[in-house]
């Protein structure tokens, strides 16, 4: 399969498959980078199907770990805009795949990006609620965070109050895109509850894989993750 770096502005970015005027903008998770596995299987069995995968770093991944951006909502949602811009010169058509903090982003930057379909993997879809449970985890209570501004934890993720009002000041209120879940049945990321409330609000198709929690890596998840892509690309 072809792979060809490029820049959207100052975005690190891949453009995977042969040339065709339909492609999805895939969005990577935390941790995570343009060159994820599960963006390669993505990739590949879009290229199968006739379109092109553009997937680029997020701030703070991939080739961007060292720059001065951080990975909030407005930075992030910015070069996802900036990214969508790119693929609309590109393709007539655009779709999208995004995997755990990657679909919260393009809830927020895509509502009316005029997207074809979405497909999320472990997708956290209430970053309110995921965030209250991270400070419940490790102890943090809202006035603690708000004095502090900031506070590493043990997961490796930083709970940043602006973050943390800028989520509860935006809440996803509209998603009218034809949208397809994959989650992990033991996934404590994105409970059972939360994913279901927002098919119940939104609509789409759930795929429920037993076992497997919020980071598919396993070659049983990856395998689970091809064959569902089989079926709803």
């Amino acid at each position: 399969m072809t792979r060809q770096e490029l820049k959207v502005g100052r975005i690190p970015a891949l453009l995977w498959g042969d040339p065709s005027d339909r492609g999805i903008v895939a969005v990577h998770g935390s941790q995570s980078h343009k060159r994820d596995r599960v963006i390669e299987i993505l990739a590949r069995k879009a290229m199968e199907k006739g379109y092109q995968t553009l997937s680029f770093d997020l701030p703070e991944h991939g080739d961007r770990k060292n720059q001065s951006a951080l990975c909030k909502p407005g930075p992030c949602i910015q070069d996802l805009n900036s990214v969508m811009d790119e693929a609309k010169t590109r393709w007539r058509e655009v779709g999208l795949f995004a995997n755990s903090l990657g679909a919260y982003f393009s809830l927020r930057a895509y509502p009316n990006a005029g997207l074809k379909r979405a497909f999320f993997l472990s997708p956290l879809v209430d970053m309110e609620r995921m965030i209250q449970n991270m400070m419940d985890w490790f102890q943090v209570s809202e006035e603690r965070l708000r004095r502090e501004g900031e506070i590493p934890t043990p997961m490796g993720q930083t709970l940043y109050w602006d973050y943390y009002c800028d989520v509860r000041a935006n809440p996803i209120e509209a998603w009218d895109v034809p949208t397809e879940i994959l989650w992990g049945e033991q996934d404590e990321l994105c409970e059972r509850e939360t994913v279901e409330a927002f098919v119940r609000r939104f609509g789409g198709g759930l795929e429920i894989l037993k076992g497997a929690e919020h980071f598919f890596h396993t070659p049983i998840q990856l395998a689970a993750l091809e064959d569902w892509l089989d079926q709803t690309l």
